[in-house]
């Protein structure tokens, strides 16, 4: 059964949890100063309120450091596109601010840490993740072929407006992915 603190008692558990100051929180709780010393020093000794000054410390603890919960939930979210990351663009006219999803690689990167904290059939795991990097691979080598048909189209002097905004969208998305690997390299 806990004791209940009085109210002069959760004042200075409250304060001393607030300032770390067991004197000044003895007097600002309502004791006087004379005395404010030793009835601190005795207070900070009851189980009562030492068991309070616990669970208190204990609940701001948990707010301020993410839980396992909460760091699986925010590799979800990025895993899954919806956490956006903010870009910061200049150009001539000024600096812009995009809000963009994480690419591939990051999305892999953590479907891979939610996978190491769920034990379980490797080969499985790893079978995804051959899966997911693959289909990396791939969409970059149909960019490439694509960039190539434009190429020759444009050379044969036949290259329409869209396919010549494909093959640029293309080669940009090439340019990106070989940025990517160059990065994750390093």
């Amino acid at each position: 059964m806990k004791r209940k603190l009085t109210p002069k008692q959760q004042r200075f558990a409250d304060e001393y949890i607030e300032s770390g100051k067991k004197e000044e929180s003895a007097i600002k709780a309502g004791y006087k100063s004379r005395s404010a010393h030793s009835i601190a020093t005795e207070n900070l000794q009851k189980p009562a309120i030492k068991s309070y000054i616990d669970e208190r410390m204990a609940e701001i603890a948990s707010k301020r450091i993410m839980d396992a919960t909460e760091a699986v939930e925010l590799l979800t979210s990025i895993a899954r596109g919806e956490t956006k990351e903010t870009v910061y663009i200049g150009t001539a006219d000024g600096v812009y601010e995009k809000h963009k999803e994480a690419d591939l690689k990051t999305r892999i990167s953590a479907t891979k840490e939610i996978l190491k904290r769920y034990p379980g059939d490797d080969k499985l795991v790893k079978a995804q993740i051959s899966k997911a990097e693959a289909d990396v691979r791939i969409a970059t080598a149909k960019a490439r072929i694509v960039e190539h048909q434009a190429d020759e189209l444009e050379g044969a002097g036949r290259i329409n407006p869209l396919l010549s905004a494909l093959a640029k969208g293309a080669q940009r998305l090439v340019s990106e992915e070989e940025e990517d690997d160059a990065n994750t390299t390093k």
